[in-house]
């Protein structure tokens, strides 16, 4: 097992079979509030905060989704957890898809809001103001530490993932793939991982990319219908 070299911060609430939720880039667990307090009458559920990321240190490791992936289990071997149930948002789901390919063993079922497998599944009216700001940041990374962090957030949506559809195939447990209706996701790109996927689900809700804070009742509603699934 390889050691980490930085703690995780995460919040657990509640009893039963493990929930593992993910925040998206430059966020951090209090994205699922909602979440936390409703699933917590239902499951055990853990959010963390990604390195880097609200109060988890940055550390020395490499920062890439490739690296949370891996920090994710790291953290789950040290807790003992595994058969669990895994929600990632935005980046988060892109974590628990790479993670997915590589531990598959690890998850029972498994929710991806938001996610895209390559950044070209981002609209082109979202991802080419991201890759200016990745492009001007880059230029004063080394005269700013707030400039540097700006440039790293932005790194992981300009250079990843890099997911094929093909690799989905593996994947045989359950999964919702979840998103809004004007996500900035590009509609075509989610349902075709949803198409990739073996064994999934496909739920549109009305509302944009932060249908987890925006529309919480029926997003909750939409994740514990799947998960009730036998």
């Amino acid at each position: 097992m390889n050691n980490m070299d930085i703690k995780l911060n995460y919040v657990e609430k509640g009893s039963g079979k493990p929930l593992v939720l993910l925040h998206g880039n430059g966020g951090s667990l209090d994205c699922f509030k909602k979440q936390i307090e409703y699933f917590s009458k239902y499951f055990r559920v853990i959010a963390l905060d990604t390195r880097g990321h609200g109060n988890s240190p940055r550390g020395t490791a490499p920062f890439t989704i490739e690296q949370f992936s891996e920090d994710l289990k790291c953290f789950l071997d040290e807790n003992n957890l595994n058969k669990i149930y895994l929600l990632g948002f935005s980046d988060g789901g892109n974590i628990a898809l790479t993670f997915a390919l590589k531990y598959p063993e690890y998850i029972d079922k498994m929710i991806i809001n938001g996610s895209n497998l390559t950044p070209r599944g981002v609209k082109e009216c979202f991802q080419i103001p991201i890759e200016i700001n990745y492009r001007l940041t880059g230029l004063i990374s080394n005269r700013s530490e707030k400039a540097k962090k700006r440039h790293e957030l932005l790194g992981l949506m300009v250079n990843e993932p890099n997911i094929k559809f093909d690799e989905l195939k593996k994947l045989t447990f359950p999964t919702l793939v979840l998103v809004g209706k004007h996500d900035m996701i590009k509609h075509s790109h989610s349902e075709k991982i949803a198409n990739a996927l073996p064994n999934s689900e496909f739920v549109v809700l009305n509302g944009t990319h932060g249908i987890v804070h925006e529309v919480p009742e029926k997003y909750n509603q939409a994740v514990h219908s799947f998960l009730k699934q036998e």
